[in-house]
C-alpha cells in the first residue's frame, strides 16, 4: 500500500463514516469494480476507525469534558471540577448513561449476528440494496418536521431503540449515521442533537474495536508507518470536515440530498449487475 492509496482510502473514510452514505456499502462497491483494489488489512482498517473516533473526540470535546467533569466531582476530584453547575454534572452523567444503554443492544447484535453479516459482504447487490433503503429512511426521516427535543429530553427508552438500529447499521449498505440520525428524528428529536448522541453513541463501539487491535500494533512494519499514520489523518481530518457538513445539512432541512446520493449509487450498482 502506498502513502497514496492511504490518504485516499482515509479520506474515503473520514467522508462515508459520518456523511450518512454507508461507509460499509462504499467499501464492498469499491472492492468490486476497482480493478486492484484490496483492503489493506483489518488493522488499517481499524487506524481509520481510529482516525474518525478523534474526529467525534475533537468535534464533542465539550461534551465529553463534561461528562469525565461530572464524574470526577461524583468521585471526589473537586479540583477539576469545582466550576461546573450542579444540574449540568447530573445532565452529563445522564447523558453517559444513555450512551451506556443504548451501547449494549449494538454489542448484542454485533456478537449475535457478526458471523451471519459477514457473509453478506460479498454481495454487491444486497449492498446496493441496502444503500437504496438507507435512502428512503433519510428521505422519511427529513419529511419530519416537528423536532424539538433536546440530548437533554432523551429517554432510556430512546438510546435502547437508536443503539438497536446502530447493531442492524453493520449490514454492508445500511449507514450507521444515517440509520441512527434517522431513528432520532422519527422520536421528534431535533437533528442536530440526533447527530450530536449518534456519534456519541459511536464512541465506545469504535473504541471497542480499536482496544481489541491493540495486539497487531506491534506487527507494523517500519516501512508502513507513514503510510499507516497518514491514512489515519486523513481520516481525522476528513471526518471533522465531514460531521461539520452533516451539521449544517441537518440545519437546513436537507437531508433528503444524501437520499438521493444513495438512490443513484445504489440503482446504477443493481442495473450494472442486472447486466452482466
Amino acid at each position: 500500500m502506498t502513502i497514496l492509496q492511504a490518504i485516499i482510502l482515509g479520506i474515503l473514510q473520514g467522508l462515508t463514516e459520518f456523511l450518512p452514505i454507508s461507509s460499509s456499502g462504499h467499501l464492498v462497491i469499491a472492492q468490486h469494480y476497482l480493478k486492484g483494489f484490496e483492503q489493506p488489512g483489518v488493522l488499517f482498517d481499524v487506524l481509520l476507525h481510529l482516525g474518525t473516533l478523534c474526529a467525534v473526540l475533537f468535534y464533542y470535546r465539550r461534551d465529553i469534558a463534561g461528562i469525565l467533569g461530572a464524574f470526577g466531582t461524583k468521585f471526589g476530584l473537586q479540583a477539576c471540577c469545582k466550576n461546573v453547575n450542579g444540574n449540568v454534572q447530573k445532565s452529563q452523567r445522564r447523558l453517559a448513561a444513555l450512551i451506556v444503554t443504548g451501547t449494549l443492544p449494538t454489542a448484542v447484535l454485533g456478537v449475535l449476528f457478526k458471523d451471519h453479516i459477514e457473509g453478506l459482504f460479498a454481495s454487491v447487490v444486497f449492498t446496493a440494496s441496502m444503500l437504496i433503503v438507507t435512502g428512503s429512511l433519510l428521505v422519511i426521516a427529513d419529511g419530519i418536521k416537528e423536532q424539538k427535543r433536546t440530548v437533554n429530553s432523551l429517554t432510556f427508552k430512546d438510546s435502547i431503540l437508536i443503539g438497536f438500529v446502530q447493531g442492524l447499521s453493520i449490514t454492508p449498505g445500511i449507514s450507521r449515521s444515517g440509520s441512527t440520525i434517522a431513528t432520532g428524528l422519527f422520536r421528534r428529536i431535533d437533528g442536530e442533537e440526533a447527530a450530536r448522541f449518534s456519534f456519541l453513541l459511536s464512541i465506545p463501539a469504535i473504541l471497542g474495536a480499536v482496544m481489541l487491535q491493540i495486539p497487531e500494533f506491534s506487527h507494523i512494519k517500519a516501512s508502513a508507518i507513514p503510510a499507516y499514520l497518514l491514512g489515519t489523518l486523513s481520516a481525522m481530518l476528513t471526518g471533522i470536515l465531514a460531521i461539520r457538513m452533516l451539521i449544517g445539512v441537518l440545519r437546513q432541512g436537507r437531508l433528503r440530498y444524501f437520499a438521493y446520493y444513495c438512490w443513484l449509487v445504489g440503482s446504477v450498482v443493481i442495473i450494472l449487475n442486472c447486466c452482466h
